[in-house]
């Protein structure tokens, strides 16, 4: 929970103000009222045993640092399942995002003496016993004093190395752009790790742009720009530098930040230095500052993906971009000529073929081949009237040809599955001003099939129908009743929970003693996958098919699991305490990220993990009043939906947060009708399946485009229908 301005803190600390927020905590600017000096608290919200020993050892590490580039840790503590804090000096001045918000691109001496203060203090750290990861350097986190001195500032992602050891206790954060590709998943951290992250911030501090992310370069998704295309000023022993030391290959870096600076400072004979001299020119003074802060904030909001209103080195990245270039004025000239011909132009053009009495007859010989010249956008002089548009088609003609037989395994006690029938579904209009229906996009995910859950046979089953409503077929036939279906990527497969008795909502425990099963298509083949019943439930397959991600109870309380569907064996992802409960995963697009749904302090929140169960972080925060939940990937990787209402009953409906703007950006109400829950996306992409409730509030299947046109009602049994999945291409 954030601190309000004015709380007292662990009876010391007087909160002054929120320095920045991310996906661990806060940072605040507090008055230690012992001393009467500011100070920079970091908190956080990690608090279980492992993490709160890990802390404790960790903080007293670092209290005993002492380097003239790195603040002092002056006190840490815990203060139960609130949250863990760090207490450092606070550092005057501005940060290096700020500089390149106010300057743009840096000079090239600047960055050198800059990368070789940050060098020291990653050299004093490395060479500690035990050694000191930062883990976290980019722009936001290398601060300049009023009189020019440099510092690496937050350590609250530090982490100390124990031995030999791998993979770390303490929480990962992953800054795209300036994080190695191993910072992403449990391999090993090591000094390098830092020296990739500061070529990453001297690359953006140089370009005024963010390299490409290294998870997407180790993945050959794309390549490094190399800097001197992005500016060819950077001179190219600089330039070779810094690209040098965000190899992907660790092996292919400098060793160690001392070989770092060494390069740094040869690729220029005037940056020759002493040690403990680099000092580079101060910012402006407080009020100048201020200013120029206020002045960024009255920007519109498309111009604010760099600063977003944070004005601290503790805030999480955003993207940075080159200021605008000054126009020259002879180009702007030239820009005004060219604009006053093709006006002229045009306006000859349209007198000679609209006109033609108005034109001198002298001059209408000689223009008249002007009626012979096809413009596409104006009719020539005797153009036919042109034909009225086709009128839509309400559903493509064509769907997946997939014939489902409805053989189904044996089971206990064979109810009767004897659906009623279902209307033909209805596209619902939006009328214009002139009480003409809305022309929709071409509907190009209108074909496949939807598997569905329903209780129309009097117990949940799976059911599957086209998008056209023809071909309803029952797929399963359990005696305890089936309901939460999800494709496998491949299209040919289905798993499900039973017994399901009735539809559960996410804050209910209504799936008692389920289990996963598998069938094929056509509902043949059903294996259980969960011997055991352990109230497993919210099935996700992951990309690649080779795992199913669920929640379950089978350990007491709502934990994520992770089953390899080859071997069946079982991974524990999350490990919560208190009243904490995790549920309903939803894989990213590549399968390296899980978002989830957690309930902390009374609320539900939206949260996001690796594939590992690593790097927890809250993607949203929206405060007590409002629940966030069922979170599900765009096809793009990039945007997260999911569902929002009011505390207590209430109808939800849908949001849109971008996952890289998670810490900056607040996320966006989409103007879709309400209700709308349980959203799922077709194979292209451009439609999504969801249920929704007429005016009688009866639960049924719907689908639209994603920007809410074509409204189509798919089902209308009197009974509920839940938990659409939109099957993929086989």
């Amino acid at each position: 929970m954030t601190l309000e301005r004015g709380a007292l803190l662990h009876k010391r600390y007087r909160i002054v103000e929120i320095l920045g927020q991310g996906g661990m905590g806060s940072v605040y600017r507090a008055v230690d009222e012992n001393l009467g000096v500011d100070v920079a608290v970091k908190e956080n919200l990690f608090t279980t045993d492992e993490y709160a020993r890990q802390f404790r050892l960790e903080a007293v590490i670092l209290a005993n640092l002492r380097h003239p580039n790195l603040p002092r840790v002056t006190d840490h503590f815990v203060i139960g399942d609130q949250g863990q804090y760090l207490v450092m000096d606070y550092i005057e001045g501005e940060d290096l995002r700020q500089r390149m918000e106010r300057v743009g691109n840096i000079m090239e001496d600047e960055a050198i003496l800059l990368g070789a203060a940050i060098c020291d203090a990653l050299t004093y750290l490395h060479t500690r016993k035990p050694p000191i990861l930062h883990r976290d350097i980019k722009p936001g986190n290398v601060k300049i004093t009023p009189d020019g001195h440099i510092f690496l500032v937050d350590f609250g992602l530090a982490k100390v190395l124990h031995g030999s050891q791998a993979t770390t206790t303490g929480a990962r954060a992953m800054t795209p752009g300036y994080s190695p590709p191993e910072q992403y998943g449990t391999a090993r951290t090591d000094p390098r790790t830092d020296i990739y992250s500061l070529g990453a911030t001297l690359y953006a501090a140089l370009s005024g742009i963010i390299p490409e992310d290294g998870l997407a370069r180790a993945m050959d998704n794309t390549q490094l720009t190399p800097l001197r295309k992005r500016n060819a000023k950077v001179s190219r022993r600089l330039a070779a530098a810094i690209e040098k030391a965000m190899g992907i290959d660790p092996a292919d870096r400098f060793q160690n930040a001392d070989e770092f600076k060494r390069a740094l400072l040869g690729s220029k004979s005037k940056t020759q230095r002493l040690p403990g001299e680099y000092v580079i020119q101060p910012p402006p003074d407080a009020d100048e500052l201020k200013q120029n802060s206020i002045e960024r904030e009255s920007q519109p909001v498309s111009s604010l993906k760099a600063s977003n209103g944070k004005n601290s080195q503790y805030s999480e990245e955003a993207p940075v971009f080159k200021p605008p270039k000054k126009k020259r004025k002879g180009r702007r000239l030239v820009s005004t000529l060219l604009w006053l011909l093709l006006i002229l132009a045009l306006g000859t053009v349209g007198f000679v073929r609209f006109l033609p009495t108005l034109v001198p007859p002298v001059l209408m010989d000689i223009l008249s081949p002007i009626n012979a010249i096809p413009i596409p956008f104006l009719p020539g002089a005797n153009s036919p009237t042109p034909p009225p548009l086709a009128t839509e088609t309400l559903f493509p003609t064509a769907t997946l040809p997939v014939t489902v037989n409805a053989t189904l395994p044996p089971a206990t006690s064979t109810p009767t599955l004897a659906p009623t029938a279902t209307k033909q579904p209805t596209r619902e209009f939006t009328p214009t001003p002139e009480n003409i229906p809305a022309t929709g996009p071409t509907p190009l995910g209108g074909g496949g099939q939807i598997a569905f859950a329903s209780s129309r046979s009097g117990i949940p089953q799976i059911y599957i129908i086209n998008v056209d409503g023809t071909g309803l077929q029952a797929l399963t036939n359990e005696e305890n009743g089936a309901c939460q279906p999800a494709w496998s990527p491949d299209g040919m497969q289905l798993v499900y929970i039973s017994p399901c008795r009735a539809r559960g909502d996410f804050y209910d425990n209504a799936y008692k003693d389920s289990s996963l099963y598998l069938i094929n298509a056509d509902g043949s083949g059903r294996e259980a996958l969960t011997t055991i019943p352990g109230s497993d439930f919210d099935t996700a397959w992951s990309p690649d098919g080779k795992r199913i991600a669920f929640a379950s109870l089978r350990d007491g309380r709502k934990e994520i699991y992770v089953l390899t569907v080859a071997t069946g064996a079982v991974t524990r992802l999350t490990n919560s305490t208190g009243d904490i409960e995790n549920s309903q995963p939803s894989w990213s697009p590549l399968g390296n990220q899980i978002v989830y749904t957690v309930r902390r302090v009374g609320a539900y929140q939206i949260w996001s993990m690796t594939d590992t169960g690593q790097g927890n972080v809250q993607v949203v925060r929206s405060g007590q009043q409002l629940w966030d939940f069922a979170p599900v990937w765009m096809p793009d990787g990039e945007t997260i939906l999911f569902n929002q209402r009011n505390l207590g009953p209430s109808l939800p409906w849908l949001m849109s947060i971008r996952f890289e703007d998670r810490e900056t950006q607040d996320p966006t109400k989409l103007d879709l009708p309400k209700p709308i829950e349980n959203v799922q996306f077709s194979p292209d992409g451009l439609w999504i399946v969801f249920e929704g409730q007429d005016e009688t509030t009866n639960r049924d299947i719907y689908f639209m485009t994603i920007t809410g046109g074509d409204r189509t009602r798919l089902t209308n049994d009197p009974k509920a229908d839940f938990d659409p999945a939109w099957r993929p291409v086989p």
